[in-house]
Formats: C-alpha cells, sequence, structure tokens
C-alpha cells in the first residue's frame, strides 16, 4: 500500500515488550511482503497466531482448463450461473485462468469460511449487494462498485449483509497494486494520476472475536488445507504499517477524456503479474468536431482483453448480445472492435453513460466449465451481421 496505517492499541516502539492487562504479552507478528523487503504491518494478538490444533486436506470443486480452441471471441453471461445457496469464497466458479491470475464470479447468499490465500492477492469487485470484509486487521463494508484488494494471506472472511451478493473476483499469482506510474518513489499518489489516498478506505477499528477451535481454509501453492487453530484469529487489539485490505469505490475513479478516443491505458486502475485491471466509467467523450466516440478496431498482439460489463450501456457492443453482467473475452490473434453500425451511431455523442472492468492479460486465457456452461455461442459471429 502506498501510505502508513495506525489502528487499535501498540507500544511506542515495535519488538518491545506490550503486555495484556493479566501481564502477559501480547504475539507479535510481522506480515510482510517479499521476505522483509517489501511492505508490511505488525499485528499485536491476544493469542499465539501459530497455535493450530488440527490439520487436514481439502479438496474444493475442481474446474479443469481448456485452452480457447477454436480461436475465438467469447461471450459468458454469469446472471445465467447459479444463484445463493453458497458463499462468497468456496462458492466461487472459475471462469477464465492462466499462470498469473484467474477470473471467477460468485453469486452468494451466506457468509464464507475464514480463509487464507497464500497464492497472490486477490482483487474482488461487488457488481452487486452489500457485504462486510472481515479481516485480522478489523471490518470493512463494501457495496455495489466496490473494489477490494485483499494481500496474500490475510485471513478473512466476507459476509453478505442481506440479499445476494455478486463478486467479480481476480486471483493473482503475485501482487496487485496501483500502476507505478501513479506513484512517487516514495509511494504517493501524483498529480495525474486518476484517483488518490483520500479515495482509499482501510480497517479503522479491531476486529475481536473470542471462540475456540475454529476453522480456516488456506489455498496454497500444493492445494488447499483446512486447519482448525485453537483460538480465533480476529484477537489483534492494534496494527501499524504499509500492508492490510483496501476498498475503492469505481464511482471515485476521475475518468481521462480527450478530444479523440482515448487508448485503455488511461482506464488503468490496478496492476498485477502480467495482468492490469481497468475502469471504464461514465464520461465525457471525445470532442473534436470530427471524432468517432467509439474505440477504434484493435489487434492487441501482446494481450487477451476481458471486459466485465457491470452496468449503464455499452454503446460499442450494441447489437452483440451482452447485457448486465456479461462477460466478453477478445484473446490475442483476432481483431476487435465496435460492433457493426456503432461507429457511425456514436458521431455526436458527447457522454458515455457506461460500466465496466476490463482485465488484460499478457498471456492467454484458458476457459473453465462454468464459463463455457454459460456462454453465448453466437456471439463471435455477430461482427458479420449488420444492424
Amino acid at each position: 500500500m502506498p501510505y502508513y496505517r495506525s489502528v487499535g492499541d501498540l507500544p511506542r516502539k515495535r519488538h518491545t515488550q506490550f503486555r495484556q492487562p493479566d501481564g502477559s504479552l501480547y504475539a507479535e507478528e510481522l506480515m510482510g511482503q517479499e521476505g522483509f523487503a517489501s511492505d508490511s504491518s505488525l499485528l499485536y494478538h491476544r493469542h499465539l497466531p501459530t497455535a493450530i490444533v488440527a490439520a487436514e486436506e481439502y479438496w474444493p470443486p475442481a474446474w479443469s482448463r481448456t485452452p480457447n480452441l477454436p480461436l475465438k471471441p467469447r461471450h459468458v453471461r454469469t446472471h445465467k450461473l447459479d444463484a445463493g445457496n453458497t458463499d462468497p469464497i468456496l462458492g466461487r466458479a472459475h471462469l477464465l485462468a492462466n499462470d498469473d491470475c484467474r477470473i471467477s464470479y460468485a453469486v452468494a447468499d451466506r457468509p464464507s469460511p475464514l480463509y487464507r490465500n497464500a497464492i497472490g492477492d486477490e482483487c474482488v469487485y461487488v457488481e452487486d449487494g452489500r457485504a462486510r470484509i472481515e479481516s485480522v486487521f478489523g471490518s470493512l463494508e463494501v457495496g455495489p462498485g466496490d473494489y477490494v484488494i485483499i494481500p496474500t494471506s490475510v485471513l478473512h472472511r466476507i459476509v453478505p449483509l442481506g440479499g445476494l451478493l455478486r463478486t467479480l473476483v481476480v486471483e493473482a499469482a503475485g501482487h496487485i497494486g496501483p500502476p507505478r506510474r501513479y506513484l512517487s518513489v516514495r509511494g504517493q499518489f501524483l498529480e495525474h494520476a486518476p484517483y488518490c489516498e483520500r479515495d482509499l478506505r482501510g480497517p479503522v477499528s479491531p476486529l475481536l472475536v473470542d471462540e475456540t477451535d475454529v476453522d480456516v481454509y488456506v489455498q496454497h501453492r500444493r492445494g488447499w488445507t483446512r486447519f482448525t487453530y485453537a483460538h480465533h484469529p480476529f484477537d489483534v487489539v492494534g496494527w501499524d504499517g504499509c500492508l492490510y485490505p483496501w476498498a475503492f469505490s469505481i464511482h471515485d475513479f476521475e475518468p481521462i477524456t480527450g478530444r479523440v478516443h482515448q487508448p485503455p491505458p488511461v482506464h488503468q486502475t490496478f496492476e498485477g503479474p502480467n495482468f492490469v485491471i481497468c475502469s471504464f466509467v461514465p464520461r465525457k467523450v471525445d470532442y473534436h468536431p470530427l471524432a468517432i466516440p467509439v474505440p477504434y478496431n484493435h489487434h492487441n498482439v501482446d494481450s487477451d482483453e476481458v471486459l466485465f460489463y457491470t452496468g449503464g450501456n455499452y454503446e460499442a457492443r450494441r447489437g452483440s448480445g451482452i447485457e448486465q453482467g456479461s462477460i466478453s473475452l477478445h484473446p490475442s490473434g483476432f481483431t476487435h472492435g465496435p460492433q457493426p453500425g456503432a461507429a457511425e451511431r456514436a458521431i455526436g455523442i458527447g457522454y458515455f453513460d457506461e460500466l465496466a472492468v476490463m482485465v488484460d492479460t499478457f498471456r492467454p486465457l484458458d476457459l473453465c466449465e462454468p464459463a463455457l456452461e454459460c456462454e453465448d455461442p453466437e456471439y463471435a459471429w455477430t461482427w458479420a451481421r449488420r444492424s
């Protein structure tokens, strides 16, 4: 994270005695990235965070990965997936994946178990519904349009707050954060960045739970393990540092516009290992007198492009069957662009009321069974039709 936070009770100096009311020491835990060479936070527990009483292998639903063959654009209708009767973590339907990231979708109506992703960071985007993200750092209330960045190995759970919770999740094989070009050498957001520290939300108070023999599901590089902890991990009385879960609303992203059509990098919001995440938000569009506001046909030879349509009207896709909750995949090796007639229709339009999340990956994405089950098989041929 680009800035420091302090929450709850702390001793004045790090790595010094900090005692509980009964005189025993609080248990200090340093959580850090890249060994001891990157961001970290220091947490103070009532109980030892190492005290486990059981461990057993866990097998989640197995989704295979199938190459995008024959190579073609794809349209996945996430709202066709089964709704409810599951939780926002173990109930994720895997849609697209490569060795750098996995893109999943969940429709949940119940709290998840306690969970830790020991492989990489997660970016959870809330399409609809409200939830509370509870973690060892405290809790975050989130709602439609919120991105939540959950760093690697943060122990947490997701609790829907009434009704269905719809989330798109990008699980990384590394770390997700603001693009480096938005930050100073010391981590402050620069003036040209489309969002800043004021737009970010982090936990503001400790979350304390007194329970014993608590199960925690851990996803790691060799599979999954279900641990039983002697005490509930939510026993942190205070922490400080630059590593913690944080939320940012897509509605706080300030779009960069121009006289002619601006390329996708101006919409970039986060970067991860070999992928980027972008936000397309309502905005004034191209104001040159001869401008064509919709995108030109383009062939990104180094990336697969994924767009999740999460609100408004996406003018360039009219007539393609794209709807709320749709995901389009335009792979490297395929030239893609607006639907037939979109360029002419867009001339003279001054404002786009659209909301979409884009994930561009620099290695090809495979398809998982849930994506194939809710795919629109006619999408690839829609450019050959006249509207």
